[in-house]
């Protein structure tokens, strides 16, 4: 009697060590999904920041062109209203 009793509990915990192993490929696989997500903002942030400092530029040359500080564009329109 006590075998059966040893083996129902060898397979208990076989079954929990399965589900921990599985719990650790899921972990595993959301690790690098997440990483992979991250690697893909990184590479998002580096392409609006370079669209940023381009649109910067185009703006500091048109603001250049038109012969006009922003500053004291804004400081006229705050004192006209």
């Amino acid at each position: 009697m006590l075998m059966y009793a040893l083996i129902g509990l060898c397979l208990i915990l076989l079954g929990i060590v399965g589900l921990q192993f599985t719990y650790l490929f899921y972990v595993d696989r959301m690790y690098k999904q997440r990483r992979a997500y991250l690697h893909d903002l990184e590479r998002r942030l580096a392409e609006l920041k370079a669209r940023l400092a381009k649109a910067e530029a185009r703006l500091a040359e048109t603001d250049e062109i038109l012969g006009f500080e922003r500053d004291e564009t804004w400081a006229e329109v705050i004192e006209e209203r």
